[in-house]
């Protein structure tokens, strides 16, 4: 199998179900973006393996957000759906790493360490991720914005637990 086919040279790609849009509709421009946070957490997954495991599942289920956006509404096949229960696995983490943490008394710079630095970018990457969905404006993704929002919630706790781990102290934002 070749990996190019030339047939987006003019512009054009096809959803999962076969109907051909242009490479700046909103449903690429929101799996695209799943894309890219799915790369930036294996970065991140690749830089520490204490979290890799679960920072794994994580990506697999990026996968099937991003089969799911990409995919017209009547396919021959099932593509795997996210459940509630994925958003409550990510809860029970984000508890988890917190009960570590110091309490949070004032908002924090992203950095401190370069795998933290690169957890926040991934948060900011999810969270466009998540506006991006949003604005696909269908009441079936109610639990991919969910999932989402609460990644984003799990990757600002997981930069925290990073600089933990490496004795880092967080860089307070200072009013000026």
């Amino acid at each position: 199998m070749k990996i190019y086919t030339k047939t987006g040279d003019k512009g054009e790609t096809s959803l999962l179900g076969g109907t051909r849009v242009s490479k700046a509709h909103h449903k690429l421009e929101a799996y695209g973006t799943v894309d890219e946070l799915n790369s930036t957490i294996g970065l991140i997954a690749a830089m520490n393996p204490v979290h890799q495991n679960f920072l794994l599942n994580i990506q697999h289920k990026l996968f099937n957000i991003g089969s799911e956006l990409a995919a017209e509404k009547n396919l021959s096949f099932p593509l795997p759906e996210l459940t509630e229960e994925e958003i409550n696995v990510l809860e029970k983490e984000i508890d988890r790493l917190n009960e570590k943490l110091p309490k949070l008394k004032n908002f924090i710079l992203p950095g401190g360490s370069v795998i933290s630095a690169h957890t926040q970018i991934a948060r900011c990457v999810c969270r466009r991720a998540e506006r991006n969905v949003v604005g696909l404006n269908e009441s079936k993704y109610t639990t991919i914005i969910g999932y989402l929002n609460r990644l984003s919630d799990y990757l600002f706790v997981l930069s925290r637990d990073f600089l933990r781990l490496e004795g880092v102290e967080e860089i307070k934002w200072e009013k000026e």
